[in-house]
């Protein structure tokens, strides 16, 4: 394991009608920001308890919501900054991986990325220039790399069409491109549309979060 891997999770304010949109149907404005706090907070919680190295909190914006979450989790904050999310991505990897060896960024949705993963992920950077971790749905859900690699992943993510099935497919083909030596663990279910919250585990359910006639599975990996 890398003990010089920064983390860096990416999140919206966790506001109604701005965070976890696409479940408004299922959950409403408000109960969509709800789920969206607490699986910021687990993943904020997962990533300090991984034993790896600092821990930051990057937001579309600022907000007390944010600050209030990095810090009761100990983890200092940053702005995302770019035009779309691959050069937001590649931007905070280069910052990041300025002052340690290697970086891991991940989304606030996926909590099957506990603890044990985010050292597994860390661990194949030892060997390896980056690590993802690809979502059941076609794209990922965590990306590191090596300070060495940095710099070449804005070409890896650079005019990519985001949210469809075919990102982290067209990612791999970027990667061989670039001749990155790149790990892949296995995939996992982010948590987006309705059908994803029968992948919830049951510490971030909430009373009728779940459709009533689909049984929610434990696992996060694909079935």
């Amino acid at each position: 394991m890398r003990p010089d891997t920064t983390l860096i999770v990416f999140a919206k304010p966790p506001l109604p009608g701005l965070a976890k949109t696409r479940l408004i149907p299922a959950l409403g404005p408000v109960g969509s920001a709800r789920l969206a706090a607490r699986m910021l907070d687990h993943a904020l919680a997962q990533a300090a308890s991984s034993g790896l190295g600092a821990l930051r909190l990057y937001g579309t914006a600022r907000h007390a919501t944010l600050r209030d979450a990095a810090q009761r989790h100990g983890a200092s904050r940053g702005l995302q900054r770019g035009t779309d999310l691959g050069a937001r991505m590649a931007a905070a990897l280069v910052r990041e991986t300025r002052s340690a060896g290697a970086a891991l960024l991940l989304g606030s949705d996926c909590p099957a990325l506990d603890a044990a993963v985010l050292r597994r992920a860390a661990q194949a950077l030892i060997t390896h220039d980056c690590v993802f971790i690809p979502a059941c749905d076609g794209g990922f859900v965590l990306v590191g790399c090596t300070r060495h690699a940095a710099a070449r992943m804005m070409a890896v993510f650079g005019a990519q069409t985001w949210s469809t099935p075919e990102v982290m497919e067209t990612t791999r083909q970027r990667l061989r491109a670039s001749g990155l030596r790149w790990a892949e663990l296995p995939a996992v279910h982010d948590i987006d549309l309705p059908r994803d919250l029968n992948h919830l585990p049951p510490g971030l359910q909430q009373p009728r979060s779940l459709p009533p006639s689909t049984p929610a599975p434990l696992s996060g990996e694909c079935s």
